[in-house]
């Protein structure tokens, strides 16, 4: 409860601090209610079930987070995986899926992988944001055309598409006059009236239209989906057998990864706006509570949501009394407003999401990428994209991170050298010690950069072609920050191979962790004096009597 304690100890809490944040809460609870209703229909399920969610989720991770100002609930980065679950294992395997992605969550806090998450490349993230964004906006054209086409919720992208193509010719002009003016709203409200959230605006606007004139052919939710529930719905534990559990495991571990990347992203969005520090795993804990609660109560899959949160920092929100303020308005809604919502046509939520999915495609950034970043992070960033329109989500992120890591061991490698170091040098810094000369059948090897994995092909190749005719080597390990097995067993190899043909190896300047793993691996019992020399004049004035060294 690390949101709640911060507010109480920061004093956010208190009588006065009240006003600020239910202001705050309304206007963020009145934004939610289309984006929840529009996630919802567009992962598949009815839209009471994406206040559901919303509602839950808010107060949990209000409570429970890592940042006190979070609002959490239905995300467009949910939306592409969560209706090919819908589509595979119906509703319930999606609650099921779920309430498995809650536990991962609450797992990852727990085991502290908070910040291992937030090394995800910003290219993978990109991509895959923008990926969703453009699966979206294709996948609202039936609803904001009023195409009269079915489109299977787990038909791949390019079938979808195909099938909207060939039937734009059937487009309902009513629906799609309605579908503009309520982008036209969703743009134009915020720079007339700055606290009215445009989505709002559009809703209400297109759905009394709709009421008065009853255009012919336009679905609206009533036609579609039925009438809304004026009550909350009750506890329920959704089926599950083992075998669909099991089943389930992989797009749930994919929905919990998707989680945390976009709660810790809000988070720290968060942070920049309000100059605080969230606590990441904590977060993770309180999106894996919250997650592991919404389908017991109706609901699915939620998240930190960047706009959501955004909204309640800018209207005044510094404490979880908002997140709460914020779930007590759509109850309000669904209890007292739920009737209405049959009027809403799906047009106007279908707008909305047009809107979602180009602010999540985040356009400039992607095209500042494509123009500016190095060539390794471009191919990552369209590898990534393309991946998540043409396959899926799960096969875009691993392959992403997979060649992220790839491009930066690449890096990594080049930055490693392996340096025979010039007499003349040597003896500049040596003379300060006392040694005047150094033995001609002596060479030595300064090693720059981590002995990894990836670079013990280059060190082995510099190494195994010195020239015969030296009878000491040192090594100079002062720029090693680390070894890891494979640079360990690979030096232990050549150390091995110099003491068989008779050559005297000294090592010297390596830290105490480095030391240490020589040590655990037997490498220093071919080593002269079997240990590490503090620094390379001591191998010079103790162990090479034939240097020449002044007293």
């Amino acid at each position: 409860m690390v949101a709640l304690v911060e507010a109480y100890r920061s004093g956010l809490l208190k009588p006065q601090q009240w006003w600020s944040n239910i202001i705050a809460g309304l206007i963020v609870g009145i934004v939610a209610l289309p984006l929840a209703m529009a996630f919802a229909i567009a992962s598949g399920v009815r839209p009471e079930q994406g206040l559901y969610t919303a509602i839950i989720a808010g107060i949990c991770v209000g409570l429970l987070g890592g940042t006190r100002v979070q609002i959490a609930g239905p995300t467009g980065a949910f939306v592409v995986i969560l209706a090919n679950i819908t589509a595979q294992y119906g509703v319930s395997g999606l609650q099921v899926a779920t309430l498995l992605a809650g536990v991962m969550l609450l797992l990852m806090g727990l085991v502290r992988l908070g910040s291992v998450i937030r090394f995800i490349p910003d290219p993978v993230i990109v991509g895959f944001t923008s990926g969703i964004g453009v699966i979206i906006f294709v996948g609202e054209w039936k609803d904001f055309l009023g195409l009269s086409v079915h489109l299977p919720l787990d038909a791949h992208f390019h079938q979808k598409l195909l099938i909207l193509l060939s039937a734009l010719s059937d487009i309902n002009w009513a629906t799609t006059g309605l579908a503009c003016l309520s982008i036209l709203l969703i743009l134009i409200t915020p720079k007339v009236w700055k606290r009215i959230p445009g989505p709002l605006v559009a809703m209400l606007v297109v759905t009394v239209l709709q009421a008065v004139f009853q255009f012919a052919h336009v679905a609206t939710l009533g036609n579609t989906f039925g009438s809304i529930p004026r009550q909350l719905p009750g506890f329920h534990i959704p089926a599950m057998s083992l075998t669909q559990v099991l089943s389930l495991i992989g797009p749930a571990f994919t929905v919990a990864l998707l989680g945390a990347i976009e709660s810790l992203l809000s988070a720290t969005v968060a942070d920049n706006m309000t100059g605080t520090r969230h606590h990441a795993n904590q977060e993770l804990m309180g999106q894996g509570i919250a997650n592991m609660l919404t389908p017991l109560f109706g609901g699915f899959a939620a998240t930190g949501a960047i706009a959501r949160t955004a909204t309640n920092i800018r209207n005044g929100g510094n404490s979880p009394i908002a997140a709460i303020v914020h779930s007590l308005v759509l109850v309000a809604v669904i209890v007292l407003l739920a009737p209405l919502a049959a009027y809403i046509p799906l047009c106007a939520l279908a707008a909305i999401l047009f809107v979602v999915a180009y602010n999540m495609s985040d356009i400039p950034h992607f095209v500042r990428i494509l123009k500016h970043a190095p060539r390794y992070d471009v191919a990552v960033l369209l590898v990534t994209f393309f991946l998540t329109i043409f396959t899926d989500l799960v096969v875009a992120v691993n392959v992403g991170v997979i060649l992220s890591m790839l491009f930066f061991i690449r890096r990594m490698r080049q930055s490693v050298t392996v340096e025979r170091q010039p007499v003349d040098i040597l003896q500049t810094e040596l003379t300060a010690y006392g040694v005047t000369n150094i033995p001609q059948d002596t060479i030595v090897y300064s090693i720059q950069g981590p002995f990894f994995f990836g670079v013990t092909e280059k060190i082995e190749y510099a190494l195994t072609h010195m020239q015969t005719e030296y009878q000491t080597v040192i090594f100079r390990l002062k720029g090693v920050p680390f070894m890891d097995m494979t640079g360990l067993e690979t030096f232990k190899k050549l150390i091995e191979q110099y003491h068989q043909r008779g050559i005297r190896i000294f090592l010297c300047e390596a830290n105490a962790t480095v030391i240490r793993k020589l040590t655990h691996v037997g490498v220093l019992r071919w080593i002269e004096a079997q240990r590490v020399f503090h620094q390379l004049s001591d191998v010079f004035t103790v162990s090479l009597p034939s240097a020449s060294v002044t007293p």
